[in-house]
């Protein structure tokens, strides 16, 4: 038979490939070698850097905060041990809600510091109230921390990140900004210290980290970013919180939130807590409020602020349409306190303070910070809008008293006098009478669907002006109006007199 050229080819080259495989097998089975495998996966890209070294550095600097407080004795009437939950179900959760309720859980509102149960037995010792956290300032052993954390407190206690524990004295506190100062007697002991930073550099999206004591648990590290500047969460008049989006629980209060170069921007107080525990948003007291705070405590134990006396509120967009101001910014004087600095030079009810020392008042918040950062005696000048016009008003301010002083009026003073008429204001959906005193309308009945109802007039208010003109008949009311109309205003600014305090509210005007 005869081998065509083409198939010779194919049949050499599959003894080729048979004898290859052979050897291959052969070897493979003869040598016992492993058949080479495939790298594992890896990728080479840029680190992202951690907060190790930031830690390690600052840490020894912030403490644990242990408080106690002599507890008076319990009545023994065989019935404190269970404290009335021996009739409940037994039922863990249900036990646990009742005792929560009635004081015997975790306390303190809805952030700050983590209470025990407190109940002495009747030896009167100290009993363990609270535990915050706290950092050192100074290496001689000055510490900040919260006031609430301290304020039941009448022994206190700081443990150290190496487990430390020293004695503290209180030096002074500060309510009004949740601020406390302690201090350490560690003998020659010299305490790593930490410095405030400068907050207003502070951009919102900067990285932070929170260092705390967060349910008795000791040292913990958490870390987020700034999220908000300047919030206001209601907790008193010099809300200026920065917000953070970090993990802060309770136990947290009074410790540090530091930026990236190891100084304390923020000092934790508070957190947005719908369920109790952290969701991730917390709020800071700012190094700036906290430093000048801490100095006056260290140095007196007490602060001291000037004080204007005076209520005001904020001026809204009707309130300025019907003043006649350019923008809704300022604070509006509802009534001037009789033993106030204010008052006495000059500062009427329906003013709107717009300027302090030439600088812009914003809001009635930022004007308490202003007046509150002056030393008392200190001599301003104040700025109001008045009878559509800026004038100047000298004021020497006072000292702020320790708790918040209220006019005290008379109630009888604003109740209609006996027999009097009622009159109908149908422009406003008001129908008011005469106050005993002749000065000022007692609202009796206001029209559901009237503005008036819409902006919280209710009977038993004294309408005592409008647009700063004292009314005392509804003739005054209609003169008022009618003056409004013609300026071209279409709201008027109406003065109310209710429990003791006054307030303004814009009302619009009907155009005939």
């Amino acid at each position: 038979m005869k081998i065509l050229p083409r198939t010779h080819g194919r049949l050499m080259a599959a003894a080729a490939s048979l004898a290859m495989a052979g050897a291959i097998g052969f070897g493979a089975y003869a040598t016992g070698t492993t058949p080479v495998l495939a790298d594992a996966v890896h990728v080479q890209s840029a680190q992202v850097p951690g907060f190790a070294d930031l830690v390690e550095r600052v840490s020894p600097a912030v403490v644990s905060v242990k408080v106690k407080a002599k507890i008076q004795p319990t009545a023994d009437d065989g019935s404190n041990d269970q404290n009335g939950f021996d009739n409940l179900p037994d039922n863990p959760q249900l036990r646990r809600f009742f005792k929560e309720f009635r004081g015997f859980g975790d306390q303190g509102g809805e952030f700050g510091m983590h209470r025990f149960n407190h109940r002495d037995h009747g030896n009167g010792q100290p009993r363990p109230v609270a535990q915050g956290s706290g950092f050192f300032i100074s290496e001689d052993g000055y510490l900040v921390t919260n006031n609430h954390v301290v304020s039941e407190g009448s022994d206190f206690s700081v443990v150290t990140n190496d487990g430390k524990e020293f004695d503290a004295k209180l030096i002074g506190t500060d309510p009004r900004t949740d601020l406390a100062v302690l201090k350490v007697d560690g003998g020659s002991t010299k305490f790593t210290y930490v410095d405030f930073a400068d907050d207003s550099k502070i951009r919102i999206g900067d990285w932070v980290v929170a260092v705390g004591n967060p349910f008795g648990l000791g040292g913990t590290v958490t870390a987020g970013i700034v999220s908000a500047r300047g919030r206001d969460i209601g907790a008193g008049p010099y809300d200026d919180f920065i917000q953070i989006d970090a993990p802060v629980n309770r136990g947290n209060s009074g410790g540090p939130t530091f930026d990236l170069d190891g100084q304390v921007v923020g000092i934790n107080t508070a957190i947005f807590s719908p369920s109790g525990g952290s969701v991730g948003i917390a709020f800071d007291i700012p190094a700036s409020t906290a430093k000048q705070v801490v100095d006056d405590l260290m140095k007196n134990g007490s602060v001291q602020r000037g004080w204007l006396g005076v209520e005001i509120q904020p001026v809204t967009k009707d309130i300025a349409e019907s003043l006649g101001l350019k923008s809704d910014k300022g604070a509006l004087v509802s009534s001037a306190q009789d033993s106030g600095p204010g008052k006495k030079a000059g500062i009427v009810a329906g003013d709107v303070i717009t300027e302090v020392d030439g600088k812009d008042v914003a809001s009635p918040k930022e004007l308490a910070r202003m007046i509150g950062a002056y030393a008392p005696g200190k001599s301003v000048d104040v700025t109001v809008w008045r009878n559509g016009k800026d004038e100047a008003v000298k004021v020497d301010l006072g000292t702020l008293p320790a708790s918040d002083k209220q006019a005290s009026n008379d109630d009888s003073h604003h109740q209609s006098a006996p027999g009097s008429k009622a009159d109908t204001l149908a422009d406003l959906g008001l129908t008011v009478t005469k106050a005993d005193n002749g000065k000022g309308l007692v609202v009796t009945d206001v029209d559901p669907d009237s503005a008036a109802a819409d902006r919280g007039i209710q009977p038993g208010d004294v309408i005592t002006s409008i647009n700063s003109k004292q009314v005392n008949t509804t003739g005054d009311v209609n003169r008022a109006m009618d003056d409004a109309v013609k300026s071209g205003r279409k709201v008027v600014l109406m003065q109310i007199t209710r429990d003791d305090s006054n307030r303004f509210v814009a009302v619009p005007v009907a155009q005939g």
